[in-house]
């Protein structure tokens, strides 16, 4: 047994339910909410480090042995994007204690973020196909209660159209799970991966390959139907649309990677054809999206679906050095995009504004905060020698070799396109000089308490961009083990279904 492996499901777990013991008591929720998420980064750094050196670890709840029992795998992919749950929920955590108010705190905000982060967390680490279906619906009704947190029109107008496309993708999942089941008579993925390998009904595991493929795509915002992120994110507090830019889509990204590296791989020339084309539309409408924006986390929210495309083309093109880019994006863009939001919430807090047009000057008042800008900003563009330019080259030199020209010029251009839209940040909300007085309402000033609240998860991330960037190599070798591991499935079958408890590396 591996029982380190159910850490990082239970520690937000047992935060949420101490929070709500602790319900009338603000600085509790507040200390229990960084404790938590730095006990949650504190376990998945340990996790990471024991995958990385003995290899996959399973832990079969209950006792009972796969394919009977529940169980619970961390391979490097899975490990790796548990790190990333814990980085980003401490940095939001500490971000929290200066922007959320007592109204949000009163109605469960650090609760359902800890649910949040159990959900997340669980899905990076479920090794059965109904517990994944099981810890997305843990994240949808989490998700949509932070979504509708003071109940303002704009949120219930985005929370409406967030939960009913991913309602849809719901119920596609579940079907898709149920006729697996049929099929096979094992919801265990390794076993699925096993049993699948020697059916001869090729044509419909293609459908229920097609079924998952759009099921995830819509939680990964995947063109066509990802017209709910853009539509939502930039309506609750700055927190929350964080947490969602930098969790939410990757958990949808992953189970991709999950189901076409391991289940469905029976017929890659067909599945990832699609994969492909999906993987160039979904960059191509993300970042003109972004381009006719001037609202702050709207320009933000674009680009998620945008910088989605790339990470599925690494998957799509399905060749060794395709997957390394794919998890090197993963890595790289869940920590900028966090980041870039959390700027957006001090401009706002500073301003009281998200639109460009508005703002203006924050580069000779606040010359700190454009740096803290231009770090991730320049990165998500892809500009060397930061986190960003590495990620964007590998998948890119993947189109290459792969000989995918056309949807390796769309992105190219998109990563063109991306700058366009980040200098269009830059010009408007630190560059210009400010509006006159009379043309905006004044805000309350910040004070120093929740300035260092505000800025210390912002330059830890951007410490991070920077450390990925000037360290490649060790991140482009944690990437190629984890893609290894997906282009070599019987490793993952083998441990599971092993003797209970067993490491394989």
């Amino acid at each position: 047994m591996n029982p380190q492996i159910a850490l990082p499901i239970l520690i937000p777990l047992l935060a949420g339910a101490v929070s709500l013991v602790f319900w009338r008591s603000r600085s509790m929720q507040r200390f229990i909410a960084v404790a938590g998420t730095a006990g949650l980064l504190l376990t998945s750094l340990w996790l990471l480090t024991t995958v990385n050196r003995d290899g996959i670890l399973v832990m079969h709840m209950g006792g009972w042995p796969a394919p009977f029992g529940i169980s619970l795998v961390a391979d490097l992919l899975g490990a790796i994007m548990v790190v990333l749950t814990g980085i980003i929920g401490f940095a939001v955590a500490l971000f929290s204690l200066a922007t959320v108010g007592r109204g949000h705190e009163a109605y469960g905000y650090f609760p359902l973020m800890h649910l949040l982060l159990a959900g997340v967390a669980g899905a990076f680490l479920t090794g059965d196909i109904f517990n994944l279906y099981v810890w997305f619906e843990v994240m949808l009704v989490a998700s949509f209660a932070l979504l509708i947190l003071g109940s303002e029109k704009a949120q219930m107008e985005g929370a409406i159209k967030y939960v009913t496309l991913n309602l849809v993708s719901s119920v596609i999942f579940l079907v898709a799970v149920g006729l697996l089941y049929g099929m096979v008579g094992t919801l265990n993925m390794a076993d699925i991966a096993r049993r699948l390998a020697t059916l001869e009904d090729n044509g419909m595991v293609d459908v229920l390959a097609m079924m998952f493929m759009v099921a995830f795509g819509i939680k990964a915002a995947a063109f066509p139907l990802f017209f709910w992120l853009p539509a939502s994110y930039h309506t609750p507090p700055v927190a929350v649309s964080a947490l969602f830019a930098g969790l939410l889509t990757k958990v949808g990204v992953y189970a991709l990677f999950r189901v076409f590296t391991l289940i469905f791989n029976q017929s890659p020339g067909y599945t990832h054809e699609i994969l492909l084309w999906g993987a160039g539309f979904t960059m191509l409408s993300g970042v003109l999206g972004a381009a006719a924006q001037f609202e702050f986390r709207r320009i933000l929210s674009f680009h998620i679906v945008s910088q989605i495309g790339y990470m599925i083309l690494g998957l799509a093109l399905f060749t060794p050095l395709a997957i390394i880019g794919g998890v090197f994006y993963i890595m790289h863009h869940i920590i900028v995009k966090t980041n870039l939001f959390l700027v957006s919430g001090i401009v706002h807090r500073l301003r009281g504004t998200y639109q460009l047009k508005s703002l203006g000057g924050f580069y000779r008042t606040h010359p700190w905060l454009a740096v803290l800008f231009l770090i991730p900003a320049l990165s998500l563009a892809g500009m060397p020698p930061l986190s960003g330019f590495f990620a964007k080259f590998i998948v890119i030199r993947a189109g290459i070799e792969a000989e995918a020209y056309g949807v390796t010029f769309i992105a190219l251009l998109v990563g063109l396109l991306t700058l366009y839209s980040m200098i269009k940040i830059w010009a408007e909300v630190f560059w210009k000089s400010a509006p006159p007085e009379g043309d905006v309402d004044p805000y309350p000033e910040v004070n120093p308490r929740e300035m260092w609240l505000m800025s210390a998860p912002v330059v830890g991330l951007a410490l991070c961009t920077l450390f990925i960037g000037l360290n490649a190599e060790p991140i482009y070798a944690l990437a190629e083990a984890s893609a290894g591991q997906l282009l070599a499935p019987e490793r993952y079958i083998e441990a599971v279904l092993g003797e209970a408890g067993e490491v394989r590396p």
